[in-house]
């Protein structure tokens, strides 16, 4: 892995997490969104788990760092790899990957709560309004017909609101704590998987086995869909199964390698590629079409989000933070998705 150039990984890293939302919208044909969720953290935990086994990253052993991770677990992981799919039963996959662009905007906004002691410029508070109204555009609220479904728009929102809230906590509460490698982010999906495990459980007795119409024998259990013209449900599990192991495990050892390689902030411009990646996929693969107007809100949204990852948010005094070379170093990195 150390011999590949970093723009490759860069490039695999876009590619992987842009197709996530094409792997979700194919899982939905005989899953339901918590079961992706939960399969997908599952399998991804341990990937990683395997892999800092290998390399030798140790996990946490304070009860404090494990409570603060059972924290941004949720947030980082648990939330957003629900409501995506949720959001994706209402609308296409390249909506969702508009909606997750929106995490840079959220760290600004989240990154004030955390950090009351950072500035930010003008010209970031600026882009943050700018994306909101490309938000709005996309949303369309003055239109009778032809806007997108607002409920499964919104959670995808919220989904990327999700990781913003969640860096911004991990970086408040964990950076100190991050010395690199594998073990804070491996606890992180433990934690993740650990309460994924408990809402299928719960969601599957609140449902009483029954979901919309077919009879779920047990959590795990598949609701028969055709699939390219079959009633094979392998294709949606497989899809669920590769991102977890490839979307989790294998983009977590990518991530590393470009941070250090290059520094977090270039490392965090792979999010503005992803929701490119995802609309060009559900275009050639699903053929999924986007309205005039939602062409113009994602190309406003993206922009904001590049104008924000450029360094603008600086401290008002003290020393500039150091890069561990782990994800939480920058603001605009994600777990995923």
């Amino acid at each position: 892995m150390s011999r590949i150039p970093w723009q490759v990984k860069f490039g695999a890293l876009a590619l992987i997490w842009g197709a996530s939302f094409l792997l979700m919208k194919i899982g939905l044909e005989a899953l339901q969104p918590v079961q992706i969720a939960t399969l997908r953290i599952v399998s991804g935990t341990f990937t990683v788990l395997l892999t800092a086994l290998v390399v030798r990253s140790e996990l946490p052993r304070t009860a404090r760092v494990w409570g603060h991770l059972a924290v941004s677990g949720f947030f980082l992981c648990s939330l957003p790899f629900t409501l995506f799919p949720l959001g994706e039963e209402r609308v296409s996959s390249a909506l969702a990957g508009i909606g997750n662009a929106t995490t840079p905007l959220a760290t600004v906004v989240f990154g004030l709560l955390f950090f009351p002691g950072e500035r930010v410029t003008a010209r970031t508070m600026w882009a943050v309004v700018g994306g909101f109204l490309g938000v709005v555009v996309i949303m369309q609220p003055w239109a009778a017909l032809g806007r997108p479904d607002l409920l499964g728009f919104g959670l995808t929102l919220l989904a990327g609101a999700s990781y913003g809230l969640g860096w911004s906590y991990l970086k408040r509460f964990l950076g100190p704590s991050d010395v690199g490698g594998l073990g804070l982010p491996a606890a992180q999906l433990v934690m993740a998987s650990a309460q994924m495990v408990v809402v299928m459980v719960v969601w599957w007795l609140l449902h009483r086995g029954s979901v919309e119409g077919t009879r779920l024998a047990a959590p795990w259990s598949l609701s028969p869909a055709p699939v390219s013209g079959t009633t094979s449900a392998v294709w949606p599990v497989l899809a669920v199964l590769t991102l977890g192991v490839v979307g989790t495990g294998l983009a977590f050892a990518l991530q590393f390698d470009v941070v250090r390689a290059v520094g977090p902030t270039v490392g965090a411009t792979v999010t503005y590629v992803i929701p490119v990646v995802a609309i060009v996929l559900g275009i050639v693969f699903l053929h999924e079409r986007l309205s005039p107007a939602q062409v113009v809100g994602a190309v406003v949204v993206l922009s904001a989000a590049v104008l924000i990852g450029r360094p603008s948010i600086k401290p008002r005094s003290g020393p500039p933070a150091q890069a561990t070379g782990s994800p939480t170093s920058g603001s605009s990195t994600r777990t995923h998705t």
